[in-house]
């Protein structure tokens, strides 16, 4: 029996081990280790991608990012001038800028990262007594010293606007008025909240390179309200 007891010792040793695994948190360092190793200061914001039928989820998404950007601590190129800029190239989607160099953003922005958004969801669905609104961002921010991706989300956020009445016909006309007052904008602002949230916070935070240690949430989610 004695020439058991090792192997015993090993198995035990293993499953504490795996234990310690699952039960650790997932820092903003294990996600994301090269916004630690690069020295990001500032983030050029390019126009978004947009993968939904509404013509004006870009215009509109574009005035909600920058604030949270700044409160993260990072200085963010002016959206209006980088975007007026673009528009002097004819270019006014996003799309048209995945496959440049990033290097190209660093010679002409001084940038030290670029931030793709790809605007997946920006819809208004109804059924017979009730309706939702949904937002969808995906986010990914890529080195322009390197080109690779050193931070990335994805999230989504549905707000239910049914009337939630036994009269069908309150229910409709309450849904109706719920859907019109609940604006894209303000989920738009939510979720950059959300999003920007789980980045390493920059240079012009007091927390800055001291929040390796904060968990943070899977880099997809759906948020239902």
């Amino acid at each position: 029996m004695k020439k058991f007891y090792p192997f015993i010792g090993v198995l035990v040793l293993l499953v504490l081990q795996g234990c310690e695994s699952t039960s650790r948190s997932y820092t903003k360092r294990d996600a994301y280790p090269l916004m630690y190793e690069e020295a990001v200061k500032s983030i050029l914001v390019v126009p978004a991608v947009n993968q939904t039928t509404a013509a004006d989820a870009p215009v509109l998404y574009a005035t909600t990012v920058l604030p949270p950007l700044a409160e993260a601590g990072y200085y963010v190129m002016p959206i209006p001038v980088v975007e007026q800029l673009f528009q002097q190239q004819g270019i006014t989607d996003g799309s048209q800028l995945r496959e440049v160099d990033t290097g190209q953003f660093k010679n002409l922005f001084g940038a030290d990262a670029v931030l793709f958004v790809t605007i997946v969801r920006w819809d208004t669905s109804y059924y017979v007594t009730g309706g939702n609104v949904s937002v969808g961002l995906d986010f990914t921010l890529v080195s322009t010293t390197t080109s690779q991706t050193i931070w990335s989300q994805a999230q989504t956020l549905n707000v239910e606007t049914s009337g939630n009445s036994n009269d069908l016909l309150v229910s409709i006309i309450a849904t109706a008025l719920n859907t019109a007052f609940t604006k894209y904008i303000d989920l738009a602002h939510d979720i950059n909240g959300a999003a920007i949230r789980q980045l390493p916070v920059g240079p012009y935070h007091p927390n800055h390179r001291q929040d390796g240690e904060e968990p943070v949430s899977h880099t997809g989610r759906v948020v239902n309200r």
